[in-house]
C-alpha cells in the first residue's frame, strides 16, 4: 500500500509530459534530478484519495495523530545527510541553517503531538441546565487541506512544515503542491511522511506531494471541489491570485495566506543617546540574515529628524557594506529583487546609504539602504513596497506627528518593533505605539523581527496584506485554528457523543444557567 500520492523524480507513478530539474543557485546549474510534473488524472486521484482518508482519518483519535506525527519526526531524522545536502544544493542556503531548519521542523511536530495528547485544543463546551437544556461544542476538522510550500523555507514552511502539521493534527488529510525550487527536498521529506503514515496505520490519502513547474498544478488543486481549505506562504500576488479563486468556486473556501510585510522598526530618541552602535550591529545582520528572504525582514526603519538619527543611519550602512553579499534561493528571486529595488531607485528624492559599485557572483545580492524624508514617503508610495531580500528604507520623520501618520498610513504587518533606552520615554510615545499595535499580528519591544519562535503565544499573521486573514497565525499550536469549525451537539446521549463533549471528561468546560440564552430569545 502506499498513503496518498508521492510523484517523485523518475518514478514510474508520474505519467506527465513536463519535466523540469531545480537549480544550485551557488553555482548557477542545473540539479541532476528530473522531475514530473502531475497530470490532471493525478490530481483528481489525490483529491478523491484525500476525501475518502477524511471519512477516517477526522474520527481517529488525538493519541493515534499523535504517534503519526512523532513517527514523520523519527522519519525525517532517519533521512540524516542527505536531506541536508539536497536542501543546501537546492536552496543555497548554508549547511547551518538548513540543520537549524530540520529541527524546527520537526519541532513543530512534536508540539502538536503534544497538543493532541493534552487534548484541549478543541475547546470543548458543555451547557447544562436542568433537564432541559443541554447543548455541548467543539472544533471539528473541515475536510482536505492544500499547502503550498514556501521558496525560503524549504522544510519548515514546506512538505512537513506547519501548515502541514497542523492541518494533520487537526484531523485534516493534506495534499502538497510542492514548490519547484526544491521538489528534491520536497520529495524526501514527502516519502518520510507517506513512511509514518504507513507504519501508525492512517488511511491512504492522508498525505500526497505534487510536483509541479509553475502555477497550473497548484491552481487545479485550489479549484477541485474536494479541497476546503488552501495554506500559502508567498508573494502578494499569488496569495491574492489564490483568495480570488477560492472565492470564485461554487463553494468558496478559505485561503490562509501569508503574502507580504516590511516590518516596520521604530527608533525612538532615547535609543540613539545610549546603543546606537548595538542596534545597527543588530540590524545590519537582521537585514542581510537568509540574503533578506525572511517574512519578517524589517525592511522599514522610523525616527524621528535629528543629528543622532543621521548617525544612526549612517552607520548602519556602514555596518551593512561591511558584510558579504551571500546567494538568494533562485535566479528568479534574484531577477525580481533586482526588477522590485530598480523600481524604488528610479524615484526621486531618497539618499543612497549603501555602496553600490561592489561586484557580486551571478545569484548573490547586494544589500541596500535608502533614506528618505516623511514628507516623500508620505506622497510615495513606492517607497513602501516590500523588495524580497536585503533592502531597507530608513525614514526621517520632522515630528511625532508626522511618525504616527506614517504608521498610520501604511498596510497590514507581520512584525511592528519599537526600540527603546529609556522606559520613561514610552509614555510619551503611547500614541505611536497604539497606532503601530493596529497595524500588526505581532508588536516587539528591544529586539529584531527576524526570529520566530514556535510557541502557544505567537502570532505569525497580521492585518492585509500580511496575511488574508489577520485573525490566524501559521506559527504556533494555534495555527491549528484554521483547519477546524464549530459544530454544537445539542440533546445527544452521552454515549453517542464525540469522547471530548461526554460528562467524564475532565477538559470539557461546563457552563450553566447564566451562560444559556433561551430560544424564544433568539
Amino acid at each position: 500500500m502506499i498513503t496518498g500520492k508521492n510523484y517523485i523524480g523518475n518514478s514510474l507513478s508520474a505519467k506527465g509530459d513536463i519535466k523540469f530539474r531545480t537549480i544550485d543557485p551557488v553555482e548557477n546549474v542545473e540539479n541532476e534530478s528530473l522531475f514530473v510534473e502531475a497530470t490532471d488524472a493525478e490530481i483528481n486521484e489525490a483529491t478523491a484519495l484525500a476525501s475518502k482518508a477524511f471519512q477516517e482519518y477526522s474520527s481517529i483519535s488525538d493519541a493515534k495523530k499523535a504517534d503519526f506525527l512523532e513517527a514523520i519526526v523519527d522519519e525525517i531524522e532517519a533521512l540524516g545527510d542527505d536531506l541536508l545536502q539536497i536542501y543546501t544544493k537546492e536552496s543555497g542556503l548554508p549547511s547551518g541553517r538548513a540543520t537549524g531548519e530540520r529541527a524546527r521542523t520537526m519541532g513543530q511536530l512534536k508540539a502538536f503531538a503534544t497538543m493532541l495528547r493534552e487534548g484541549s485544543w478543541v475547546e470543548a463546551i458543555i451547557n447544562k441546565v436542568g433537564d432541559t437544556v443541554d447543548i455541548r461544542r467543539m472544533l471539528i476538522p473541515i475536510g482536505p487541506v492544500v499547502v503550498f510550500g514556501a521558496s525560503n523555507f524549504p522544510l519548515a514552511f514546506s512538505t512537513a512544515g506547519g501548515d502541514t502539521a497542523s492541518a494533520l493534527a487537526a484531523g485534516c488529510p493534506v495534499i502538497v503542491k510542492s514548490h519547484p525550487l526544491h521538489a528534491g527536498t520536497g520529495e524526501m521529506v514527502a516519502s518520510a511522511i507517506i513512511k509514518a503514515a504507513q507504519k501508525t496505520g492512517m488511511p491512504d490519502g492522508v498525505f500526497s506531494n505534487l510536483n509541479s513547474s509553475g502555477i497550473a498544478v497548484g491552481v487545479k488543486l485550489v479549484e477541485h471541489p474536494a479541497i476546503k481549505a488552501v495554506g500559502f506562504t508567498g508573494s502578494i500576488k499569488g496569495g491574492t491570485a489564490l483568495c480570488e479563486i477560492a472565492a470564485k468556486r461554487e463553494i468558496p473556501i478559505p485561503v490562509y495566506a501569508e503574502m507580504s510585510s516590511i516590518n516596520p522598526v521604530v527608533v525612538l530618541p532615547s535609543v540613539l543617546q545610549k546603543a546606537n552602535k548595538e542596534w545597527t550591529q543588530k540590524y545590519a545582520a537582521a537585514i542581510t540574515m537568509g540574503t533578506g528572504q525572511f517574512c519578517t525582514n524589517p525592511g522599514l526603519i522610523l525616527g524621528i529628524a535629528s543629528k543622532e538619527f543621521d548617525d544612526f543611519a549612517t552607520n548602519l550602512a556602514s555596518e551593512l557594506n561591511a558584510i558579504q553579499p551571500s546567494c538568494m534561493l533562485h535566479p528568479n528571486i534574484k531577477a525580481a529583487y533586482e526588477s522590485h529595488k530598480k523600481e524604488v531607485l528610479a524615484q526621486e528624492g531618497y539618499n543612497q546609504l549603501t555602496n553600490l559599485d561592489t561586484k557580486v557572483k551571478e545569484n548573490f545580492a547586494l544589500q541596500n539602504l535608502i533614506l528618505v524624508s516623511g514628507e516623500l514617503f508620505l506622497k510615495n508610495k513606492a517607497f513602501h513596497n516590500e523588495v524580497f531580500g536585503p533592502f531597507s528604507v530608513v525614514v526621517k520623520c520632522e515630528s511625532q506627528e508626522q511618525l504616527d501618520t506614517i504608521i498610520a498610513t501604511i498596510e497590514g504587518q507581520l512584525t511592528g518593533t519599537i526600540l527603546n533606552a529609556d522606559v520613561t520615554e514610552l509614555e510619551s510615545f503611547k500614541t505611536t505605539i497604539d497606532t503601530l499595535k493596529n497595524k500588526v499580528g505581532r508588536l516587539i519591544f528591544n529586539s529584531v523581527p527576524t526570529g520566530v519562535e514556535v510557541c502557544s503565544a505567537m502570532t505569525h499573521g497580521g492585518p492585509y496584506p500580511s496575511t488574508s486573514d489577520s485573525k490566524f497565525t501559521s506559527v504556533g499550536i494555534t495555527a491549528v485554528k484554521r483547519w477546524v469549525r464549530p459544530v454544537s451537539f445539542q440533546g445527544w446521549p452521552n454515549e453517542m457523543l464525540p469522547d471530548a463533549l461526554k460528562n467524564e471528561n475532565p477538559l470539557s468546560i461546563t457552563r450553566t444557567l447564566n451562560d444559556v440564552i433561551t430560544k424564544d430569545s433568539i
